[in-house]
C-alpha cells in the first residue's frame, strides 16, 4: 500500500512501494480558516408537528451516526423534527485545520438558519456537548433547551485516552481491494495493541471508510491532532444561559462532578447519573430540563 494523495480532486497512490499509514489529507473548506462556515452534513426527519425541533451533535472522533436508533425512535414517539449532524472534519462534513468550539458553533448556526429552524432542543455528548453549550452562551435564542453528556464547560481530565486513540489510528496500514469486514479486521488487529476495550475499537472502526478500492480514515486525523489541546477545554464566557439545562452522565463518569467545586461559577443546572442497569426504556433516564436550570461558563 502507498501513501494517499489528492490530484485534480481525486485520490491518487503516491510513487513507491510497501505498506504505509492510512492518510486521508483535508478536504479543506474554502473561506474556513478565515472565519466562515463549514457546510455539515446531517440527516434529517421531518416531524409532522410543530414541537420544538431535536437536535444531536456527536462526540470526538464520532458521527452522525452515532445517535441514529434514538433519535429515530424519539422523532416517532413524538413526532418531533429530528436533526443529527456531523461535526466539521468527522463524518460527511467538509474538512478544515481550524477546530475553535467557535468555529464549529459557527458551522451550526449557519445549518439550524439553512435549515429555517430559530429555535431547537440541543443534545450534545462530549465534544458535541461543548459545542452545544458554546451556542446556547454565543446565541441563546437559539436553544430553548440544552442536553449536555458526559462533559462540563471546564477542561477535560488530563489523563484522556484520545492521543492514543489518534497514535493507534496513525499506525494502521490497510491492504488495498478488500472486503469491507476483512479490511475491519485488518485495522483492528493494528488497533488491538493501542486499545484494549473492544467496544472502543468498534468505534474508531466507524471511520474506515472505501474509496474507489482504497481504505481511509474519514475523520480529518490531523486536524484533530493539531486542536486536541483547545479542544479538551472550553472557552470563556461571561453571560449565563439562563434556559432549562441538564447534564447526564454515567455513574462511574470522571467528566461531570456532582459537588460544587466541579463545576463552581459556571452552572446552575441539574446533575442527573444513571447506572447502566438503571436506563429507562428507550436507552436514557426520564428525567427531563426544568425552569431554573441554567448554565453559566466561567474562566476555564
Amino acid at each position: 500500500m502507498r501513501p494517499l494523495v489528492l490530484r485534480g480532486g481525486g485520490w491518487a497512490r503516491a510513487a513507491g512501494a510497501g505498506r504505509s499509514p492510512l492518510l486521508l489529507l483535508p478536504r479543506v473548506v474554502s473561506g474556513a480558516a478565515g472565519g466562515r462556515p463549514v457546510d455539515l452534513a446531517y440527516h434529517l426527519m421531518d416531524g409532522r408537528n410543530s414541537e420544538t425541533p431535536l437536535v444531536f451533535l456527536h462526540g470526538l472522533l464520532g458521527s452522525k451516526s452515532n445517535f441514529y436508533s434514538i433519535a429515530k425512535a424519539l422523532f416517532q414517539r413524538t413526532g418531533r423534527t429530528v436533526v443529527t449532524v456531523d461535526s466539521r472534519n468527522h463524518g460527511d462534513s467538509g474538512h478544515s485545520p481550524v477546530m475553535t468550539y467557535e468555529a464549529m458553533s459557527l458551522d451550526l448556526q449557519n445549518m439550524l438558519n439553512k435549515l429555517e429552524l430559530p429555535e431547537c432542543i440541543l443534545i450534545g455528548h462530549s465534544m458535541g456537548g461543548k459545542i452545544a453549550m458554546t451556542t446556547a452562551l454565543q446565541r441563546p435564542r437559539l436553544v430553548k433547551k440544552l442536553v449536555v453528556v458526559d462533559i462540563s464547560p471546564i477542561r477535560t481530565i488530563p489523563r484522556t485516552p484520545f492521543p492514543n486513540y489518534i497514535a493507534a489510528m496513525r499506525a494502521v496500514t490497510v491492504d488495498d481491494d478488500l472486503s469491507r469486514s476483512t479490511a475491519r479486521n485488518q485495522a483492528e488487529q493494528q488497533l488491538q495493541p493501542y486499545i484494549e476495550d473492544a467496544r472502543t475499537r468498534q468505534f474508531i472502526l466507524t471511520n474506515l471508510v472505501e474509496r474507489n478500492g482504497q481504505y481511509i480514515w474519514r475523520v480529518n486525523i490531523e486536524a484533530v491532532a493539531n486542536n486536541l489541546d483547545y479542544l479538551l477545554g472550553f472557552p470563556e464566557f461571561n453571560t449565563p444561559f439562563t434556559a432549562p439545562t441538564i447534564f447526564l452522565g454515567g455513574g462511574n463518569s470522571p467528566y461531570i462532578s456532582d459537588s460544587p467545586s466541579g463545576q463552581a461559577n459556571r452552572l446552575g443546572s441539574r446533575v442527573v447519573r444513571r447506572r447502566s442497569d438503571e436506563a429507562q426504556d428507550g436507552g436514557g433516564p426520564s428525567s427531563s430540563p426544568s425552569d431554573g436550570e441554567n448554565l453559566h461558563a466561567g474562566k476555564t
